[in-house]
């Protein structure tokens, strides 16, 4: 018996018939994320594993017999996260998908991995409770990738990003052995916090059974404001301004090219002629909104708006916000693409800026850029005619020299989108040898055998 034979052998014990998939024909669906430039190989088959038990199971076998398992959860990531491997496992933990407890006293939620980012937060506002990190994927992400990847979104200028939500785990390792992570209290320091290395590991030290995820009370109404820019430096200095002043809650960001595609997908009467887009909102409290929607339209104004204006009306501001939240499937009507996730400190999102759009033109590509300009978080997209390797070879170079452009400014070469496989080559440019060393020991002492993920998310493995 071959170490796969007996690996199926051990989860058709622990599992239902229909959460065991091997055929050929279907298993290239759970080989990849929505990242493209990334590699995927052939898993030997694809588990659906419903509860922690089950899990627990099937990671004792596979550690038994030395087979690798790539963990995934709804398949949305852009980094090659959960691409497998020729010969893996994949671990989908999709079939997880029930809220456990919502406590709304200490202000928490506990849930499996499979449900999504929208699921969750319709069912806890129904407790008159908010979970604030929303990814712009939010209706098809799963809770297990946001933790996996410590997914950012449109409100984390203000509320922080996955890890500022995440106060507990449950996680079942390498060998099949579950461990309980972190706590319920908002405060704790006693020992290391591992809840919070688990968080952007991107299933390389565990799999992510319940998260315990930290609620907020409903925030009050939001206003929204909107600044149109003749240029993206303007908008950069913009940005900068106001956030040495103020902390909306939203602050986005739209160039040129996406504001062309996004109204040329689905036309809803944006200026195509603009150079840049801000969309801000504000939620702060006790009427005090208005106030600072109205001092951020000042500052797009002295910063070379040319239009800024507040909107009071939901729908409107609906619209708008929805107009960057469909940037992504906006670009991917233009053709091939190629999505970049960088962030930079704030004083030079501007310069930033501008050189994505000499880059453009020096490898003759096209680039939306757009992103959550608050953070200095940046999504350079790079788009090439459809089928033509040539362009998408010059679409590439154009995404490692944006890397490149991101550590130059002092920033990172992800802000959200995680390392996968996609980005191997960039992180070991952004930290030093003593730090990836560290990462690997780390990754030694969680999974000494490597079955966990392997090829993705560390600098070396």
């Amino acid at each position: 018996m071959t170490p796969e034979d007996a690996v199926l052998a051990a989860c058709a014990a622990v599992l239902d018939d229909r959460d065991v998939m091997t055929d050929r024909d279907v298993l290239p669906t759970y080989s990849r994320d929505r990242s493209t430039g990334s590699d995927a190989g052939e898993p030997f088959a694809a588990v659906f594993p419903r509860t922690t038990a089950q899990v627990s199971a099937v990671m004792a076998a596979a550690h038994e017999h030395r087979v690798p398992v790539v963990p995934r959860g709804a398949g949305s990531g852009l980094s090659g996260g959960s691409n497998a491997i020729d010969g893996s496992l994949v671990v989908c933990l999709e079939r997880m998908r029930d809220v456990l407890a919502v406590d709304e006293m200490d202000g928490y939620v506990e849930t499996q991995p499979g449900v999504l980012n929208t699921e969750l937060r319709d069912h806890v506002r129904g407790h008159g409770l908010w979970y604030a990190p929303d990814p712009a994927s939010k209706d098809f992400c799963s809770i297990g990738g946001n933790v996996n990847t410590n997914a950012g979104g449109l409100c984390c200028v203000k509320y922080g990003v996955t890890r500022e939500a995440v106060l507990g785990l449950e996680v079942v390792l390498a060998d099949g052995r579950v461990t309980r992570l972190g706590r319920r209290t908002i405060k704790g320091v006693a020992g290391y916090d591992l809840a919070g290395l688990m968080v952007g590991s991107e299933g390389t030290l565990g799999i992510v059974t319940m998260a315990r995820l930290r609620l907020r009370p409903l925030p009050p109404p939001a206003t929204t404001a909107v600044a149109v820019f003749a240029n993206v430096g303007d908008a950069g200095r913009a940005v900068a301004a106001i956030m040495q002043e103020l902390t909306p809650s939203m602050l986005e960001l739209m160039d040129q090219q996406t504001i062309e595609a996004v109204e040329s997908w689905q036309p809803m009467g944006l200026d195509v002629t603009a150079g840049a887009l801000l969309v801000a909102q504000t939620d702060a409290p006790h009427g005090a909104a208005v106030a600072d929607a109205d001092r951020l339209l000042e500052l797009c104004r002295a910063s070379g708006a040319v239009e800024a204006y507040r909107s009071d009306d939901p729908v409107e501001s609906e619209l708008l916000l929805g107009a960057r939240r469909m940037a992504i499937p906006a670009i991917e009507a233009y053709g091939d693409w190629l999505l970049d996730d960088v962030a930079v400190p704030r004083s030079v999102l501007a310069q930033a800026m501008l050189r994505i759009q000499d880059l453009a033109d020096r490898h003759d590509v096209r680039i939306c850029t757009f992103g959550h300009a608050g953070d200095g978080n940046l999504h350079p997209t790079i788009v090439t005619p459809r089928g033509d390797a040539e362009a998408a070879a010059r679409g590439l170079r154009a995404f490692e020299d944006i890397l490149d452009l991101a550590l130059e400014l002092g920033g990172t070469v992800t802000g959200e989108h995680g390392v996968g496989n996609l980005k191997r080559r960039a992180l070991a440019s952004e930290i030093d040898d003593v730090a990836a060393d560290l990462h690997t020991r780390v990754k030694a002492a969680w999974d000494p055998d490597g079955i966990l993920n392997p090829g993705k998310s560390l600098p070396r493995w």
